[in-house]
């Protein structure tokens, strides 16, 4: 038994590390595709494409040795990429020998197609390249190297339109037109350097005319300058005579003129000046005038206006004196009415004290005289709804009646010569406590002692004692 477990459980353990390998295979397997690829996957039926873009991004990639779930995968570039060719040999019309450097910048479109088409990504460059050197080789063979050099642009837009139609069958696409970088000589040929020379001595030429041409029309143009500065100047200097001279005639013009002008402004001045001292005369008399009137007046003004002050001056002293007097009859009337009032009123608060006293001491004696009665209601009250409370009270008063009664007769009995005779059969037959000789059986008992004692000579004799009655024959 020990060994057959073991065994099993050896199994286990063997099925469990399988288990655990067969796993962490599988994992490593999953394959997840980065962001700038695509990967291609052809199963026994289809070509699925997995990355970003895609339906997937992640797949496991089973070896292709496996049956039904074998597959291959080409990986492709979803970014941009370059063909460059540095030192491509090209001719021209003329089979002029010739480098160029020529680049081209692709992407893949369509990522089954291309992977149909190739095996790998290098595979799919190298077939690009062939194509754009056929291009290249097409356009530059139609025409002269100095058209080419010339007109770069023109031809990298003619090379890209001579491979478009080519792209589409790798599922490939330009993204820009193919650029021509540079043209350069052949390692034994001189053509682009006799053709820069030439174009350099032809814009050397150029440049001297341009300059020589420059200079003519500079030195000219300094001449007619200096011809004009100086006919100017000569105009200038004319000008400046004639300007001259004039203003020495405006001068002598305008001193005469002016002569003549202080002149009459002399004349002008002194008649203004008579005419200023005869309107200072006139009206230093009208001032005094004015002025011995106003001083009149200012005089009467001053007299009314005194005279009106004191006449103010009686009034308000009077009405002063009058308002004194209201003022102290007021106040003497005010005094004398509020000591009545305050008379008054003290007299009304002491009455209203001795009021308030004698109601509270009566309130007070009211309170300690009905204090008991009130006890004693509430005490009736509670005795008359409370029956074993009245029951109890009843008894008290009994007992304290009894008492009262006991102790009368007690004090009654000990003056009194009471005898007590009986005579029945036994003990408990006679009287039981002085009380039965008081109840109707007492009664009964004293009559019956009374009948026997008188049926006696000794009873007789006793009871005429008691009675205070002689005995009959007696005197």
């Amino acid at each position: 038994m020990l060994g057959t477990s073991l065994i099993l459980v050896a199994a286990a353990v063997v099925v469990a590390v399988i288990a655990a390998v067969f796993f962490f295979w599988i994992i490593a397997l999953r394959r997840v595709v980065p962001v700038n690829e695509v990967h291609i996957v052809q199963t026994r039926k289809n070509t699925v494409s997995y990355g970003k873009g895609f339906d997937s991004n992640t797949y496991y990639e089973w070896p292709s040795r496996f049956p039904l779930i074998g597959l291959t995968k080409v990986t492709l570039p979803v970014s941009n990429f370059a063909i460059d060719l540095p030192d491509y040999a090209a001719y021209d019309k003329e089979r002029v020998p010739f480098l160029v450097h020529v680049m081209a910048f692709f992407r893949i479109n369509d990522s089954n197609t291309a992977a149909q088409r190739v095996a790998s990504f290098d595979e799919l460059k190298e077939q690009l390249t062939a194509i754009v050197q056929g291009a290249v080789r097409t356009v530059l063979a139609g025409h002269e190297i100095d058209q080419i050099m010339l007109d770069r642009s023109r031809f990298g837009e003619a090379f890209t339109k001579e491979v478009q139609p080519q792209l589409g069958g790798w599922g490939v696409e330009a993204i820009k037109n193919i650029e021509l970088m540079d043209i350069r000589d052949s390692k034994d040929s001189d053509v682009i350097h006799n053709i820069m020379a030439k174009r350099t001595s032809g814009i050397e030429r150029e440049s001297r005319l341009v300059v020589a041409d420059n200079t003519r029309q500079a030195e000219m143009a300094e001449i007619a300058a200096k011809r004009e500065i100086e006919m100017s100047r000569q105009l200038a200097a004319e000008q400046v005579g004639l300007r001259t001279a004039e203003k020495d005639k405006n001068v002598g013009v305008a001193n005469e003129q002016a002569s003549q002008q202080v002149k009459v402004q002399q004349r002008e001045t002194a008649a203004k000046e008579m005419d200023v001292v005869q309107v200072k005369t006139v009206r230093g008399a009208e001032i005094d005038r004015e002025a011995a009137i106003i001083a009149a007046a200012q005089a009467k003004d001053v007299a009314i206006v005194q005279a009106d002050a004191a006449r103010q001056v009686s009034v308000v002293t009077a009405e002063a004196a009058k308002q004194v007097a209201i003022v102290s009859a007021e106040g003497q009337k005010q005094q004398t009415v509020l000591t009545a009032e305050g008379q008054l009123e003290a007299a009304k608060r002491n009455a209203e004290g001795i009021a308030a006293e004698g109601n509270a001491k009566g309130q007070a004696e009211t309170a300690i005289l009905m204090a008991p009665v009130d006890a004693q209601i509430k005490l009736a009250e509670k005795i008359g709804s409370d029956q074993g409370y009245q029951n109890y009270l009843l008894g008290i008063r009994n007992i304290e009646a009894a008492q009262a009664v006991g102790m009368a007769q007690a004090e009654a009995l000990k003056t009194a010569d009471v005898k007590v005779i009986t005579n029945a059969g036994t003990p408990g037959k006679g009287l039981s406590s002085v009380m039965d000789l008081f109840s109707a059986d007492g009664g009964t008992a004293v009559a019956s002692m009374l009948e026997g004692l008188a049926q006696s000579p000794e009873g007789k004799k006793l009871l005429q004692k008691f009675s205070g009655k002689p005995e009959k024959g007696e005197g």
